[in-house]
C-alpha cells in the first residue's frame, strides 16, 4: 500500500493574513504584544552591550572637552565633577540605553515595520524601504557634524568666559549637551527626506519646492542660529549650508521623479486659484435614450368567497 506524501495547503502566514486583511482584532492585538516583547527583549541585550563598552563610549563623549587647553588642570589630567552620589551611577546607565537603542535598532526596527508594512502597498514598501536605507546615514551624517562643532564650540565658549584658567563641567550636564547636540544636529539632517516623501507621495511637486528656497534658506540659518552653542559664526553658517545644500539635492531628485511619473503637464498648469478654467473645445453630442418598455402588470387573482357564517350552515344541514 503506498503512502500518500502530498502534502495540505500551506497555511499563510501572519504577515500575508494581516495584508489581506483576514486578522481579527484580538490577533491583531496578540501580534502587537508578542512583536513589542521581541523588540524589548532586543534593547534589553543591547543595553547589557551598552553598560559594558559604556567607560569606553564615555571617553569618546568626553573627547571634545578635554583637548581643551583649559579643561587640563595642574596636574596635566581632565576631570569632571558630580554633584549627587548617584551621578556615576545614572549616567553610566544612561549612555548604556543609548547605546542599547542603537545596537538594538534592527531588532526593533524590524518588529515595527513588520507590523504597519501589511497596511501599505506594493509600491509603497519599495519607496519606504529606500527612504529608511537613506535616513540612516544622513543621521550619522549630522551628529558626525556635530561632534565635529562641538569641539569648535567647546573651545570658543571656555575662552570666551571669565574663568578663562582650567574650568571643570558637572558631568551629568555635559553629557546630556553632547547627546542633545549629537540629536539636534541629526534630526536637521532628516529634513530633506522629508521634502522627498512629500514629493514622491505626490502632494507637492518639485516646482513649489523650489518655490521655497528663499524660506528654506532663512529657516536653516535660523535654525543654526539657535541650535549652535556658540555664538559665532563658524558653526551656524556650517550647520545652514549642510542643511541648505542637502535641500537642493532633494528638490534636484525631486525634479527627476516627477520627470519620470510625467507631472508637470496637467491640463490646468500655471493658473491662479481664482482663475476661470476653459472647456475643452471638443464636444460629444449626447444622443437620445433607448425608450423604456411599461412594465408588465400582473393581474390580480380571484376574491376568494368568505366561508358561511356558522349558524347558516347549521341551518342548511337541518
Amino acid at each position: 500500500m503506498a503512502l500518500s506524501l502530498r502534502r495540505g495547503p500551506k497555511k499563510p502566514s501572519k504577515f500575508e493574513q494581516a495584508a489581506e486583511g483576514s486578522m481579527t482584532l484580538i490577533e491583531h492585538v496578540r501580534e502587537l504584544r508578542n512583536r513589542l516583547f521581541i523588540a524589548s527583549i532586543g534593547v534589553v541585550v543591547g543595553l547589557i552591550i551598552g553598560f559594558v563598552i559604556s567607560q569606553w563610549v564615555f571617553g569618546i563623549l568626553k573627547a571634545p572637552y578635554c583637548n581643551l587647553p583649559t579643561s587640563v588642570d595642574s596636574t596635566g589630567s581632565c576631570e569632571f565633577i558630580t554633584l549627587a552620589v548617584t551621578d556615576q551611577l545614572m549616567l553610566r546607565l544612561k549612555i548604556a540605553l543609548w547605546v542599547g537603542l542603537i545596537i538594538g535598532a534592527p531588532v526593533w526596527l524590524y518588529q515595527l515595520w513588520a507590523f504597519v508594512a501589511p497596511g501599505l502597498h506594493r509600491h509603497e514598501r519599495k519607496w519606504a524601504y529606500v527612504f529608511v536605507a537613506l535616513a540612516t546615514p544622513l543621521f550619522l551624517a549630522g551628529a558626525t557634524l556635530a561632534y565635529f562643532v562641538i569641539g569648535h564650540s567647546l573651545a570658543f565658549i571656555m575662552e570666551a568666559g571669565v574663568i578663562g584658567e582650567p574650568t571643570k563641567l558637572e558631568v551629568t550636564s555635559y553629557v546630556g549637551f553632547v547627546m542633545n547636540m549629537l540629536l539636534l544636529f541629526g534630526g536637521a539632517f532628516e529634513f530633506p527626506l522629508l521634502l522627498l516623501m512629500l514629493n514622491f507621495t505626490g502632494v507637492v511637486s518639485a516646482r513649489r519646492l523650489l518655490s521655497w528656497w528663499r524660506a528654506v534658506v532663512f529657516l536653516s540659518f535660523a535654525f543654526a542660529a539657535i541650535a549652535t552653542p556658540d555664538p559665532g559664526p563658524f558653526g551656524m553658517t556650517l550647520l545652514a549650508a549642510c542643511i541648505s545644500l542637502l535641500y537642493f539635492i532633494a528638490v534636484g531628485v525631486a525634479f527627476l521623479n516627477d520627470k519620470r511619473k510625467g507631472r508637470g503637464k496637467e491640463l490646468y498648469e500655471g493658473l491662479d486659484d481664482d482663475a476661470i478654467s476653459e472647456l475643452p473645445e471638443e464636444r460629444v453630442p449626447v444622443g437620445a435614450s433607448d425608450p423604456v418598455e411599461a412594465p408588465t402588470l400582473i393581474e390580480s387573482p380571484a376574491p376568494v368567497e368568505k366561508p358561511a357564517p356558522l349558524e347558516r350552515r347549521f341551518d342548511d344541514m337541518t
